[in-house]
């Protein structure tokens, strides 16, 4: 992998692992709008297995820090599960956070939410089976980009703890 930049400028994802020295690819692809799944179109679009394509969901919980809000990655091909994420970071319950409020916390649009680089520094828990794989897929920061990164270099650039968050 290589630090690649091609087409549609940076994103603060990019500029992001650029500044930490992590190595990535960019796998742009024109986004469908009417697609019913941001991820599983993305998987599609760049020919990547959707096992190893994740997707970047905010929760809510009764946590004090950040109003609550955490971030959780778990494969395209699954669901958060809520328990389990509340489980990972010592919450009593979590609930899927408002759109508007994760566009407004995170700065990226829904269906283009990167874990790096966000607005602000939310707690972040990464599905384990991220570790089964020499390279996964996040988005990065825009709708039609995905980037290839180590999944190790993932939890060092969000901070992550890795927990089985992934429901069926």
């Amino acid at each position: 992998m290589s630090k690649r930049t091609k087409g549609g400028g940076a994103t603060p994802a990019t500029r992001a692992l650029v500044a930490a020295g992590v190595e990535f690819t960019e796998h742009p692809y024109e986004h469908d709008p009417a697609a019913p799944s941001y991820g599983l179109e993305a998987a599609e679009a760049i020919g990547a297995p959707p096992e190893r394509v994740f997707k970047t969901l905010l929760a809510q919980t009764d946590l004090p820090r950040d109003h609550g809000l955490l971030v959780g990655i778990v494969p395209v091909t699954g669901q958060l599960d809520l328990k389990a994420l509340a489980a990972a970071v010592g919450a009593k319950k979590a609930s899927m956070a408002d759109p508007a409020l994760a566009e407004k916390t995170t700065g990226y649009v829904v269906g283009g939410i990167s874990p790096i680089g966000q607005k602000r520094s939310l707690t972040t828990v990464l599905d384990s089976s991220a570790l089964e794989h020499a390279t996964v897929f996040v988005s990065g920061g825009r709708r039609g980009l995905d980037l290839e990164l180590l999944p190790s270099d993932l939890v060092a650039a969000t901070g992550a703890t890795v927990a089985s968050i992934a429901g069926d």
